[in-house]
């Protein structure tokens, strides 16, 4: 039977982070994915933003590991050769009946350890955004755009350097607690197959609580409900009037439709919200548009009829359900669950990608103090 030290369920961006800072470490890694390439779901189907840290609780790990893992991806992507651009984000208020709701979020970031927010008037937004309509506005200058694939591709190579080895159409089927680690079973081309690891790190996004579940030794109580809720985008036909992202004024239920670029300056706009039964719904019906025609014109009044062409979705995997306030991450190591060696990763939405490398760091601890 196979032995391998460390096991990372999961070739999404954190699952690769989590695998080269293994690797790192000098350890050996292997990465299940049970896709044919790495990063199919969650982490090539989002908005591939750098946070700032803004909107999440201070004190909660999403705020630490955002502020944390966001300078460490500047910087990352400056030696990787991974691109990216520092763009800038503004964050909107129509009308000065809004501003209260721009001062809570300027509130939570200081809290949050973001403290480079500025004020700006409507008139100064538009200096630099002409096509906005806004009374007042935030900047955030910390914020920016990514290459998710290039980075994740510079992810998985450094491992690959290291030793880590990534093992495609490879799905996990279950695993046994044993005294020296894990038996685990794996299904490769219909095909079942076994190993043992001293290390097993679940970071399976969408499929983490199924993979949780089938853990023999782990109890039940360590297992949440995993929901998923369906974020669709619509892409803008012609040319973007904006260089900086655009954020409405957020309220307790979401972000709002907020306007995204990549690193060619096509502008795209979403996501919304759809909660959905199954993780596997990727479908875009045009009939959505029309919900984002007015969410975007309250902040581009000048956007053009027939401009939003359908794009892609992604499903996001959330601890909570419908009209519940957000949860945090879960990054469930032995401290939490009692057994040596396991580190479950649940909840691993925005903002995973930009916290990744202090994820990463943050699970090799638990792993290092269980040792």
């Amino acid at each position: 039977m196979e032995q391998v030290q460390s096991l990372v369920v999961g070739a999404g961006v954190v699952g690769l982070a989590i695998a080269r800072e293994l690797a790192l470490s000098g350890r050996e890694v292997v990465i299940l994915d049970r896709a044919d390439a790495f990063g199919t779901e969650t982490s090539s189907r989002n908005s591939e933003v750098i946070h700032a840290g803004i909107y999440y609780a201070p004190g909660s790990l999403k705020a630490r590991l955002c502020v944390e893992g966001r300078e460490a991806l500047y910087q990352f992507c400056a030696t990787h050769g991974v691109a990216h651009r520092r763009c800038g984000k503004l964050i909107v208020a129509p009308s000065t009946a809004r501003r209260a709701q721009l001062e809570r979020v300027a509130e939570r970031a200081e809290r949050a350890g973001v403290a480079t927010l500025e004020w700006l008037s409507g008139e100064s937004a538009r200096a630099l955004e002409p096509a906005l309509s806004a009374a007042v506005a935030l900047l955030s200058p910390q914020t920016g755009i990514i290459d998710s694939h290039g980075l994740m591709l510079a992810l998985l190579g450094e491992g690959e350097d290291h030793g880590a080895m990534l093992a495609l159409r490879s799905e996990f089927v279950d695993a046994q607690v044993m005294p020296e680690g894990f038996a685990v079973r794996v299904r490769s081309d219909s095909e079942l197959t076994s190993l043992t690891c001293r290390e097993l790190i679940n970071t399976a996004g969408l499929s983490a609580s199924r993979v949780a579940g089938a853990i023999e030794g782990l109890g039940s109580v360590h297992v949440p409900v995993t929901r998923y809720a369906k974020g669709h985008y619509f892409s803008l036909a012609g040319r973007s009037p904006f260089s900086r992202l655009i954020y409405p004024t957020p309220d307790e239920a979401s972000l709002g439709v907020h306007l995204t670029l990549d690193l060619a300056g096509q502008a795209r706009f979403g996501p919304d919200v759809e909660w959905v039964e199954s993780a596997d719904q990727y479908d875009v019906p045009a009939a959505r548009a029309q919900a984002f025609y007015a969410a975007i014109r309250e902040y581009w009044p000048g956007l053009p009829d027939g401009a939003l062409l359908p794009a892609y979705a992604g499903i996001r995997p959330k601890l909570v359900g419908p009209g519940e306030a957000a949860a945090d991450f879960r990054i469930d190591g032995p401290g939490v669950h009692g057994v040596e060696g396991l580190v479950n990763l649940f909840g691993m939405e925005s903002p995973g990608l930009t916290a990744c490398l202090a994820i990463a760091k943050r699970v090799r601890s638990q792993l290092d103090a269980s040792r």
